[in-house]
């Protein structure tokens, strides 16, 4: 349990040292899925104040542990994710500027180099708005039950990512470190589409035998061009 509080809390003091957050504007979790737990940041707290001591554990049914505060607000849409993505370990979510910008335009990320087909097997989906009905009644969950929805024909650890519109942004990852590695990659090519389209507004999509190859040369069976340790990855 101390360790997984000490991987979060670490985590969550990332994102603004990788400038993806303002204030308390995210959080990042992560479960234990055999002893069926999770740990997420509290609602509001600076991460300049966070200690392991102060994470928040709660059961994947969401009922809450262990933590002196209120946990993230955010925590049903990890949970959501959590049920639905069994594969996935650990989730992050920001307001990260240009990813945050194609969330307001309600618009997916498409794939237009070779740096997007590194991370993701196609372009970055955008979840639509949440009803006024669901927002009233149960808002978080609903946005995490719309991202769910967005993966019905697509593998969520093929496309470690989604936009959720007007509101931010979401990744993922097998384990803590991958998934604040991906929120820091979805940032930067939500920043190079945005000037490409500035540069080329009729810019197309990357061919798609590229960006299988570039995938796939990272993530498949067969990769040969990989992340030696889970060292290195820590970004």
């Amino acid at each position: 349990m101390n360790e997984l509080k000490r991987q979060a809390c670490e985590a969550n003091r990332e994102l603004p040292r990788r400038g993806l957050v303002l204030y308390s504007w995210g959080n990042v979790s992560l479960v234990d899925r055999e002893r069926n737990l999770v740990i997420i940041k509290p609602a509001g707290l600076p991460y300049d104040e966070l200690t392991p001591e102060k994470m928040n554990t709660l059961t994947l049914d969401g009922e809450e542990l262990e933590g002196p505060y209120r946990p993230s607000v955010d925590i049903p849409i990890h949970l959501e994710l959590y049920r639905a993505f069994p594969g996935v370990t650990s989730i992050v979510h920001t307001h990260s500027t240009y990813a945050t910008i194609w969330a307001q335009a309600g618009k997916p990320i498409p794939v237009f180099g070779t740096t997007h087909a590194d991370y993701f097997n196609g372009p970055v989906p955008c979840a639509g708005i949440v009803p006024e009905e669901e927002v009233l009644s149960d808002y978080e969950a609903a946005t995490g039950r719309g991202i769910i929805s967005c993966f019905s024909s697509m593998n969520p650890l093929e496309i470690p990512g989604c936009l959720a519109k007007g509101h931010g942004v979401f990744t993922w990852g097998t384990d803590v470190w991958e998934a604040v590695h991906n929120a820091v990659v979805l940032e930067e090519i939500a920043r190079m589409a945005l000037w490409t389209l500035q540069l080329n507004p009729q810019a197309g999509p990357l061919p798609d035998y590229l960006l299988k190859c570039h995938f796939q040369r990272k993530n498949g069976p067969d990769a040969y061009f990989q992340i030696d340790d889970k060292g290195a990855r820590n970004v």
